[in-house]
């Protein structure tokens, strides 16, 4: 028997894994379901993939042996509170929200409730997300961990991580599209200074990025190592280095990782108070 996949929250997360896993088609549209409280985005969802719309969080409970929960933090409890009882041992909820210990489920659902954490990026809209997970190593055969994978591998790459160290995931992989895209509009905000078009400097501005985090990723190379075979002696490259360092370049970076991951610290304390 097929699994059946159920989406709770049809935003812009919700939405960019639900069209990878379609697009994979490694689960059958008949098996997918989907519900938002904003009927609207649901039904244009179905619209768009061809899977099921239910009516409740209670049907998509009901019906699927892997519920993917994709709603803000401020409104879990809200959502889980009255559909608590559907969940039973041969359930999966995996949730996206960040900063939300998996601790908070179990008040919720129970001790023994198989929840999986994860952190995808909104590179999955493009199948190039950053994916971690991390759950209670008890609960889970290794069948459930690598049905969870197969999932999250349709939207791009998927590593298991330690949760105590999922705060900091947040603003490594996350948030950080956000702290690149800033980056790539104020390199194309220079190259338009000196009269290159808008248009065309985004997109030099993109590829030289993307091929940037390719040449790290295939070579394996250190990026400092990487950032010196650019850095020629008496050069271009290393003037502006050295105005980056000036201007604290990595200090800014580090610093708002920080705050990132602070911040998500204290969504996780203020649920479970």
């Amino acid at each position: 028997m097929e699994k059946v996949i159920g989406f709770i929250g049809a935003g812009k997360m919700g939405t960019a894994i639900l069209k990878g896993v379609v697009k994979s088609g490694i689960i059958k549209k008949d098996n997918i379901c989907i519900y938002d409280i904003d009927k609207s985005k649901s039904e244009q969802l179905a619209k768009e993939t061809g899977v099921a719309v239910l009516n409740g969080n209670d049907e998509v409970i009901r019906k699927a042996d892997l519920i993917i929960l994709a709603v803000v933090p401020g409104i879990i409890k809200q959502v889980l509170e009255p559909v608590k009882s559907l969940f039973n041992n041969n359930k999966i909820l995996v949730s996206i929200a960040a900063g939300v210990p998996i601790s908070t489920y179990m008040q919720i659902l129970g001790n023994n409730a198989k929840v999986v954490r994860a952190m995808p990026n909104r590179a999955a809209l493009v199948s190039q997300s950053m994916t971690l997970i991390s759950y209670k190593d008890e609960l889970f055969n290794d069948e459930d961990i690598s049905f969870v994978k197969s999932l999250f591998e349709t939207i791009g790459r998927v590593e298991v991580l330690d949760e105590k160290l999922m705060d900091a995931v947040v603003a490594l992989t996350s948030s950080s599209p956000a702290y690149v895209f800033m980056m790539i509009e104020a390199m194309a905000d220079a190259a338009v200074l000196h009269g290159i078009p808008r248009k065309s400097a985004y997109t030099m501005a993109a590829q030289a990025v993307l091929g940037s985090a390719k040449m790290l990723l295939e070579t394996g190379m250190h990026p400092a190592q990487l950032k010196d075979e650019i850095c020629t002696p008496g050069g271009t490259t290393i003037e502006a280095v050295k105005s980056l360092e000036k201007n604290g370049f990595r200090y800014a970076i580090m610093e708002a990782m920080d705050k990132c991951t602070q911040r998500a610290q204290e969504i996780g304390r203020k649920l479970n108070s």
